[in-house]
């Protein structure tokens, strides 16, 4: 994954509350960090990507979202 498809991801899922989701989400899996924190830190953004749907009990195809076709996704969980 892209660091613009991990950002593009949070837009789709979360709407415009996106880049504020990423400043806010501290996860243990990131060792205390932010999303957006350890994105800056160099994690891949797959990485991070991955923690934050294990956090949110997202369905396993969520972290494949950025392969998947927009219009082939369904509706947002927003």
């Amino acid at each position: 994954m892209r660091e613009s498809e991990f950002w593009a991801n949070l837009e789709w899922v979360f709407g415009d509350r996106g880049h504020s989701v990423a400043q806010d989400m501290v996860l243990s899996a990131l060792d205390g960090r932010s999303l957006a924190e350890a994105v800056e830190d160099g994690v891949e953004p797959q990485k991070v990507w991955d923690a934050l749907c294990e956090n949110m009990g997202f369905p396993e195809k969520y972290r494949y979202l950025h392969r998947i076709k927009p219009n082939e996704r369904g509706l947002p969980p927003h």
